[in-house]
């Protein structure tokens, strides 16, 4: 009697579970995306926010909410949850936090974060693309192109994981070419601000650095113009950034989160995202359709004129490398510190 009660039970539980795993991937009709900032910034923001309407070229229903500061991500969440919208997407590593505290009120309701690391319960996931990997070229190129052998990079949010992998991953390559290779990285308080962003990639040029990499938001405009200015190698986020000093920015991580998105929609929709993390890179182009990222100076050409071509194969031949798993990148907090 109580095996047949026992096994019941279990039945019962897996019901449920299917069930609500049903619901979450029958009702992914409506989707809703937080951002950090401006849909305007040629960057981060407006990224996401490409992702969004190409669900929405999908037939989807969609809507966002911009500039959405820390003390109202909370219940901007639940705002989205109460109103039908599934998943509801945070388009920052920053909302996961919030996505733990409202997820379990909202147990029909997938959340979704953007550049998150790891999934939580049943109806949280992430996705993001291997930022270690382009990291580690962008080192590589730095140091093949940098004449004064100091190299610089600007971020914000200092210690989340894919800081820690994109900085950490760009140190690593520089010194996988060159071991002496100064590496500087300063961190900001804020992704928004150009003019931060300005002032520090100003104070790397003058101690020497003559390439500037890492990542910001609408900040990331700040390093371009100084860039300009001073006549030292960056590399961005956007073909925007190239428009404002095409002799200046080597390339772009292009991030590609529309199909990023698409590729984590239909995971949601087989009911397999729910408390997992799905990262794209140079080892997902044939699984999942993309790498996540790409780099590319324009939509003509990956770097600029003055990359050498033998640079460019080495780039090349190491992106096949790491797909293959040949060469494993996997940055510390110390490979990602501030300061050199």
């Amino acid at each position: 009697m109580l095996k047949r009660l026992t096994a019941g039970l279990t039945a019962l539980a897996l019901a449920l579970g299917l069930l609500a795993g049903h619901a979450l991937s029958q009702s992914a009709g409506k989707v809703a995306m937080l951002l950090p900032g401006s849909i305007n910034d040629q960057s981060w923001n407006a990224s996401g926010y490409a992702g969004l309407l190409k669900l929405k070229a999908q037939g989807m229903e969609i809507a966002y909410s911009e500039n959405v500061a820390a003390a109202d991500q909370v219940e901007a969440m639940k705002d989205y949850a109460r109103r039908g919208f599934n998943p509801v997407i945070g388009h920052s590593g920053r909302y996961f936090s919030p996505a733990q505290r409202v997820a379990p009120e909202f147990k029909t309701t997938m959340f979704l974060v953007g550049a998150g690391n790891s999934g939580f319960g049943d109806n949280v996931g992430a996705i993001d693309y291997a930022s270690e990997q382009f990291g580690y070229l962008l080192g590589v190129l730095a140091a093949r192109m940098t004449k004064t052998g100091k190299i610089g990079a600007v971020a914000g949010l200092e210690g989340l994981p894919n800081m820690v992998a994109l900085n950490g991953g760009y140190r690593l390559g520089a010194k996988s070419v060159k071991p002496d290779i100064e590496v500087k990285v300063i961190y900001l308080q804020s992704m928004e601000d150009p003019a931060a962003a300005k002032e520090a990639a100003l104070a790397l040029a003058a101690g020497g650095a003559d390439f500037v990499s890492g990542r910001l938001n609408a900040g990331h405009a700040g390093l371009v113009q100084a860039a300009k200015e001073k006549g030292f190698w960056v590399t961005d986020r956007s073909y925007g950034h190239t428009a404002i000093a095409p002799e200046r920015v080597v390339t772009n991580v292009v991030e590609n989160w529309p199909d990023m998105y698409v590729a984590a929609m239909k995971e949601i929709k087989a009911g397999r995202l729910g408390g997992k993390f799905m990262q794209f890179g140079f080892h997902t182009v044939t699984s999942a359709g993309t790498s996540g990222s790409e780099l590319h100076q324009t939509p003509e050409r990956a770097f600029h004129s003055d990359v050498a071509p033998a640079v460019i194969a080495e780039i090349g031949a190491l992106q096949k490398k790491i797909g293959a798993g040949e060469i494993k990148i996997a940055p510390t907090k110390e490979d990602a510190r501030g300061g050199v």
